[in-house]
């Protein structure tokens, strides 16, 4: 980090620690309310995915999909490979896409310039989150949520377009139709699975109990304003903030599309140490978040 970026950091953290001094019953309360969130949420929500798709990396999906997807990933020039964690993403939730592309990188079936061009929209939300806890919880009809889900899909989809030609050629020979593969027995994939889900849970619940008190102050603003606000830092702090209403439909796509900031950390935290940036994790959830609004003020003229 440079000097000057570390000075403003050193401050910004001095300035939350004398808040959180100042202001330790608020504090322990938003922490708290984070910790249940994490047990009634977050935890159940992705757990299971998050323990799956490492056994279904580990006991070689990539290679069994790679010449049976190859035709739909060739439209965004990608190997066959690269649909496992674009379908683990829609289907498991933040941080499951990107995490599963750093483990096909690791495993060799990705170049890095092929994942980093991949994590500019594999990395997406939670269907239980958008049709369960938006559509039921605060649109009150699972049908609003079903929509905001197919928002999400389609906006993923044609953000990736925009990464079609990104990046220079990997120069890479593509890979056979069938790609040997050497495979762990089913017990073996099960405990590897489990103890890499367990870790990587510890890291994304620390992640929305942080953001969850950072965005306690600004749930205190009325209206949108508040509510995007708190949405940009933290997307499951967002829900208690919405109406069902047109506006509140745009801002929940357009959130979720986004991820928060909290979601690129916990993004972050599962690519350290394999070798890929984020930055089109970045630039790829601010495009697919615009994408996600202007979609949902269409389609919400339908619904409300």
């Amino acid at each position: 980090m440079k000097p000057r970026w570390r000075t403003g950091a050193c401050l910004l953290l001095c300035a939350l620690l004398v808040w959180s001094l100042a202001d330790a019953e608020q504090v322990r309360a938003a922490a708290a309310a984070g910790l249940a969130l994490c047990g009634r949420v977050v935890i159940p929500a992705l757990f299971p995915f998050m323990a799956a798709s490492t056994m279904l990396v580990s006991m070689g999906f990539g290679e069994w999909a790679s010449p049976r997807l190859s035709g739909l990933m060739s439209l965004y020039r990608l190997p066959g490979p690269a649909a496992v964690p674009l379908l683990l993403g829609l289907v498991g939730g933040y941080p499951i896409g990107a995490r599963t592309a750093a483990e096909l990188h690791k495993r060799g079936l990705l170049t890095v310039e092929e994942a980093e061009r991949l994590l500019g929209f594999c990395n997406n939300s939670n269907p239980v989150f958008l049709i369960s806890v938006l559509g039921s919880g605060v649109f009150g009809s699972s049908r609003r949520g079903i929509y905001l889900w197919l928002i999400h899909i389609l906006s993923s989809l044609l953000t990736g377009f925009f990464f079609r030609g990104s990046g220079k050629p990997c120069g890479r020979q593509r890979l056979p139709r069938a790609v040997p593969c050497q495979t762990p027995s089913f017990s073996a994939a099960l405990v590897e699975g489990v103890k890499s889900a367990c870790g990587n849970m510890v890291s994304v619940c620390g992640f929305v109990i942080f953001f969850y008190v950072l965005a306690s102050p600004l749930a205190a603003l009325k209206g949108p304003l508040g509510a995007g606000l708190v949405g940009v830092l933290e997307l499951f702090s967002l829900t208690p903030l919405l109406e069902a209403d047109h506006v509140s439909f745009i801002l929940a796509s357009a959130c979720a599309g986004w991820g928060g900031v909290s979601i690129l950390c916990q993004t972050a935290a599962v690519l350290e140490n394999s070798g890929l940036r984020i930055r089109n994790c970045v630039a790829g959830k601010a495009l697919q978040a615009l994408l996600a609004a202007g979609l949902a003020a269409v389609v919400g003229l339908y619904l409300f």
